[in-house]
């Protein structure tokens, strides 16, 4: 949102009188909409993981893009895979706009497939955007005797999972049905940091997780050969991995590759940043204007590479047109996922 600095001598029109008549009926609060107020980012994971390091770093950046620069404060919200998050920011949060959140990818899938923790419609959120599109990679530790896709047909894996609502856990169920792969669960873990250490104290042998957190976290894992990347999913390839099975294409049948499809339909919506359901139109303009804008601020993208993070960013609407297109999902398929993830 443009801002208007108006200079004038005239002693007889006070300032703010005059930029509300220039400004014209019912924009006259814009310049200083969060005056004074403080916007709380609410973080669906623990402390640690790569949806964490995003929202601290978008928080950092988005305030000075909002009319009256507030203070953005961020607040984990951990629980459910950020369903808690989720449903906090439906049903709970204040619909002016100075609540905001990053959830799960696939957290906006929850209600599609009847998770019992998804409180809310998804397609009813107002998003904001999302700072990338991911690839997510499943990868077996160096000490793991799983070193390819194959190998998963005939031997067992131990992955960490961050529960309902994200990939560590929804992609091994599912694929263990799809593609007889033979992944285990091993449950608990608030966030990915904590299960790549559990990898390296080997509590588990692998994590099905977004490239672009375990590159932020352990850049030397992949190049160095720690961990075998078993194969990669996304809404399409990812160039960055050469050489390393997508996979849709492990798939024989047209079903189970419309079914995996639609199972990784949450990495196209990335790191979604949301707000309240039913947010005044100018309150909701306002928000994604900023998001856009941060997307382009010099000093968010400067830091953005200091961390490894990639930004590669998509707008609310682009959001909102994607989330509609994957609930229009034929029944049968979605019904399929819904019960193997659950």
């Amino acid at each position: 949102m443009s801002r208007r600095t108006i200079w004038t001598t005239c002693a007889i029109v006070p300032v703010g009188l005059l930029a509300a008549a220039l400004a014209g009926p019912g924009l006259a609060q814009t310049p200083g909409a969060f005056a004074g107020k403080t916007v709380t980012m609410y973080i669906g994971f623990g402390p640690g993981g790569g949806y964490d390091m995003w929202a601290r770093v978008v928080a950092a950046h988005i305030g000075k893009h909002l009319p009256g620069n507030p203070a953005v404060t961020p607040e984990n919200l951990p629980g459910g895979g950020s369903y808690r998050a989720a449903g906090f920011i439906y049903n709970v949060a204040p619909k002016d706009g100075t609540a905001i959140a990053l959830i799960s990818r696939d957290a906006a899938l929850g209600p599609l497939t009847g998770a019992p923790g998804a409180q809310f419609d998804a397609t009813k959120f107002s998003y904001l955007g999302t700072p990338a599109i991911e690839t997510n990679v499943c990868i077996a530790y160096h000490t793991a005797a799983v070193k390819t896709a194959h190998d998963l047909t005939e031997k067992e894996l131990f992955v960490g999972d961050n529960g309902p609502g994200t990939g560590t856990h929804s992609y091994p169920l599912a694929l263990n049905d799809i593609l007889g792969m033979k992944f285990k669960l091993v449950g608990g873990y608030p966030s990915s940091a904590n299960v790549l250490l559990a990898m390296e104290r080997g509590e588990v042998q692998g994590i099905c997780e977004s490239l672009d957190s375990i590159n932020i976290h352990r850049p030397d894992w992949i190049p160095g050969g720690t961990v075998s990347v078993l194969f990669q999913g996304g809404t399409k390839p990812n160039p960055e991995l050469k050489n390393v099975p997508f996979v849709v294409d492990l798939a024989q049948k047209r079903e189970d590759k419309q079914a995996i499809e639609f199972l990784y339909a949450g990495q196209g919506i990335g790191r979604p940043f949301i707000a309240p359901p039913g947010l005044p139109p100018e309150r909701r303009k306002m928000l994604r204007d900023a998001f856009d804008a941060t997307m382009k601020d010099p000093e968010f993208i400067a830091e953005a590479k200091l961390r490894k993070l990639t930004v590669d960013p998509e707008d609310g609407e682009h959001l909102e047109v994607l989330i509609k297109k994957t609930y229009a999902t034929p029944k049968p398929i979605i019904d399929r996922i819904a019960k193997l993830i659950r």
